[in-house]
C-alpha cells in the first residue's frame, strides 16, 4: 500500500425528509445564495421544502446552471455574491450545480483578476467560502469531495479544479429525490459512479486489499441496483443503494494508497467540451478503448476485476481480462448507452488530433498511473473510440 493522507470534513445527513434539518446546520443570521438548475426542484417539491427550511434567512436565488456548468453563467452568480455580501452558498442540484457552487467558493474568496485562473492554471483553493448541498441526482460524488469541473463555451474547455477549501461543509441525500429523475439521467449516474471506481481500482496491484475490497463492492452494489432502479426510481430500498454508492465512488476513501489513473476523465471532458455529449456518455465511449488499448499494464487488475465482480473464473488471466473488459461494456449497453463516438456525431473524424493537440498544449504529457498516456496515446484511445 502506498502512503496517503485521508480527511474528509463533509457531514453526510442521510435519509427520508431531511431537507428539513437545514436550519441546523447553516449559521444563524447568514445571507444565503441558493443556486438550482434548470428548475425541476420547483416541479418535484424539493424548492418548497428547502424554502420552509430556510424562511429564518435572507436567501437570494440564482437558478439556470447548466448540465456542464458554463463559466460566464457562474461569474453572474459571483457578481451577486460580492455585490450582496453573501457569505453562505446552497447548492440544491446535482453534480453539475455542486461543482458550479465550488467554483463560486472558490472565486469569491479567490484575490486574482481572472476567476478563470483557478482553473487553467491549476490554482488550489485552501480556504472558500462555506456552502452546503442538498443532492438531487446522485451522479459524480461531487457532494463528497473537493473537486469541481467547470466549461467555457467560448472556447470549447472543460477543466477540473479543486483544494481542501472546496469540501461541502454538509450534503443533506434522501432517496426520495430519484423517484422524480428522468431514467436518462439515472443511467447516467450509474456509468459515472462506476467510471469514477474504474479510475481508482483499475491499475496495478500495490497490496491495499481493503480499498481494492471496498470498490468492487461498489461496483457490485451498482451492478445489482441498476436493473431494479432503472425499473422503478420510487423503490426507496435500490435507490439508497444507488445513492449512496454514487457518494461511495468519489468521496476519497478508495484512492487513498493506491495509484490512480484519471485519464479516461480527461479524455472524455473533451468529447463533453467539443460535442455537448453527457459526461457519463462520453466516459462509456473512452473506457473500452482505455481499457483494451493498456491491457498489458492493466492486465492483472483487470482480471482480478473479471473474477470478483463480473464472477469471471474460466481461463488464463489475458482472457479473463479480455472477458472484463467485454462485460463492462455490455453494462454500459444494459443502461441503453452507446460506447462508440460515431452513435453520437457524424463529425468525428478528426476528433483524436484535436484532443491530441489540446493535451500538447495543456503541457498532459504523463497521464495515468504509470504516466504512460500521452498526446500520441490519447490520439490512438480516440481513434480506437470511433
Amino acid at each position: 500500500m502506498l502512503n496517503f493522507e485521508f480527511q474528509n470534513p463533509t457531514k453526510i445527513i442521510f435519509g427520508k425528509n431531511q431537507i428539513s434539518k437545514l436550519s441546523s446546520e447553516i449559521p444563524d443570521g447568514a445571507k444565503v445564495l441558493m443556486v438550482y438548475g434548470g428548475g425541476s426542484i420547483k416541479r418535484n417539491g424539493i424548492y418548497e421544502q428547502v424554502m420552509a427550511a430556510l424562511k429564518e434567512y435572507k436567501v437570494t436565488e440564482f437558478g439556470g446552471v447548466s448540465a456542464n456548468p458554463e463559466y460566464e453563467v457562474l461569474l453572474k452568480a459571483l457578481k451577486i455574491i460580492k455585490d450582496d455580501e453573501v457569505d453562505f452558498i446552497l447548492a440544491v442540484g446535482g453534480g453539475s450545480v455542486i461543482d458550479g457552487v465550488k467554483f463560486l467558493s472558490g472565486a469569491a474568496t479567490y484575490a486574482g483578476d481572472e476567476p478563470w485562473d483557478l482553473l487553467a492554471k491549476g490554482i488550489r483553493t485552501y480556504k472558500g467560502l462555506p456552502f452546503g448541498t442538498v443532492l438531487t441526482l446522485p451522479a459524480t460524488g461531487s457532494e463528497m469531495n473537493s473537486g469541481a469541473v467547470i466549461t467555457r463555451a467560448e472556447t470549447k474547455e472543460k477543466r477540473v479544479m479543486g483544494g481542501p477549501g472546496l469540501f461541502p461543509q454538509f450534503s443533506m441525500l434522501d432517496p426520495q429525490v430519484i423517484q422524480s429523475i428522468p431514467k436518462r439521467q439515472i443511467a447516467n449516474g450509474l456509468v459515472d459512479s462506476f467510471s469514477h471506481v474504474i479510475e481508482q481500482y483499475m491499475t496495478y496491484p500495490v497490496a491495499a486489499r481493503l480499498q481494492d475490497r471496498i470498490a468492487e463492492s461498489v461496483m457490485q452494489t451498482l451492478i445489482e441496483t441498476a436493473p431494479k432502479i432503472m425499473k422503478d426510481p420510487g423503490n426507496y430500498e435500490a435507490a439508497s443503494d444507488f445513492m449512496w454508492s454514487c457518494t461511495m465512488a468519489l468521496n476519497g476513501l478508495l484512492r487513498v494508497g493506491t495509484p490512480n489513473d484519471w485519464s479516461t476523465h480527461m479524455i472524455a471532458h473533451e468529447l463533453t467540451a467539443l460535442y455537448g455529449i453527457d459526461h457519463a456518455r462520453t466516459l462509456a465511449i473512452i473506457h473500452p478503448s482505455h481499457l483494451r488499448f493498456n491491457l498489458e499494464d492493466k492486465m492483472e487488475k483487470l482480471a482480478q476485476y473479471g473474477e470478483r465482480v463480473w464472477g469471471i473464473i474460466e481461463g488464463s488471466i489475458e482472457e479473463k481480462a479480455k472477458k472484463a473488459i467485454e462485460k463492462t461494456e455490455e453494462y454500459f449497453h444494459s443502461l441503453e448507452i452507446d460506447t462508440r463516438l460515431s452513435d453520437y456525431t457524424n463529425d468525428y473524424e478528426g476528433t483524436a488530433k484535436i484532443i491530441k493537440q489540446r493535451f500538447e498544449e495543456r503541457g498532459w504529457q504523463e497521464l495515468g498511473e504509470r504516466q504512460s498516456i500521452t498526446p500520441e496515446v490519447v490520439e490512438k484511445i480516440v481513434e480506437m473510440s470511433y
